[in-house]
């Protein structure tokens, strides 16, 4: 059995028991908000813990010896999630200016003068022989990554179709800073619009690495299929919790 065949084995037990329970919605809401801040600023080096990212979403407390900065990421990507949030329940559709909504709120009181705005400086990715397209032509890049999503959204598999603007969009980095939390923030944002959980890339064991490489892979040997078994695998994880929790 495919991956993709085997989320939507999932994703049709988990539609059977809709409208879920509102506890156990509440409960994974809560849980996967913090799971999703904490393993997506982790990808990017923020090292507060866990325990530590909850204390600071829900309780608003500051972790002594921690970095103002470190507060700020957990906050922010906090807001960007209920932006998103916001979007799927108003069915929202998928644009620039949603874009550079999300990016906004990531960078909010880090990066204010580049926080929502595509970069003006060419930019070399560590650890990686991708060079990312000139800054000029960002914005044209963009305009063509949008249209390739208006026309592929009703023809691709949801976690294909997430899973490949992620790629598209890291490809392009449009952004100086927060292009990873950021495409991770817009492929949950199709997922979820599609009635999936958000996935959660880990931050720790091998997924990390695996991820990194994939996205590689996907660069430079033009090959998105082990990127997308990826994604496709932490969107699994995730309808198993959530089938978990209901049945």
């Amino acid at each position: 059995m495919s991956k993709l065949n085997r989320v939507d084995e999932l994703k049709e037990q988990l539609d059977q028991h809709r409208p879920l329970p509102a506890a156990a919605v509440k409960n994974l809401r809560d849980v996967y908000r913090v799971e999703w801040t904490y393993n997506s600023n982790a990808i990017e080096g923020n090292t507060l813990s866990l325990v530590e990212t909850k204390v600071v979403m829900e309780d608003g407390l500051t972790i002594g010896g921690k970095r103002l900065q470190e507060h700020f990421e957990v906050i922010n990507h906090s807001e960007a999630i209920n932006f998103i949030e916001d979007q799927v329940n108003r069915i929202e559709p998928l644009d620039e200016r949603t874009l550079k909504t999300i990016h906004h709120l990531i960078l909010k009181n880090i990066d204010d003068e580049n926080a929502g705005t595509y970069r003006s400086i060419n930019v070399r990715i560590s650890g990686s022989q991708h060079e990312p397209p000139h800054f000029l032509q960002v914005p044209d890049e963009m305009k063509r990554l949008f249209a390739w999503y208006e026309e592929e959204k009703d023809r691709l598999h949801p976690v294909e179709l997430a899973a490949l603007f992620h790629f598209k969009f890291v490809y392009i980095h449009p952004f100086a800073d927060g292009n990873g939390r950021t495409a991770r923030l817009l492929m949950n944002l199709i997922l979820m619009s599609h009635g999936f959980p958000p996935a959660i890339v880990k931050a720790e064991n091998e997924q990390r690495l695996t991820y990194y490489e994939t996205l590689e892979k996907a660069s430079v040997q033009n090959d998105v299929r082990p990127f997308v078994a990826l994604i496709a695998t932490c969107v699994e994880e995730s309808l198993t919790n959530y089938l978990r929790a209901v049945q």
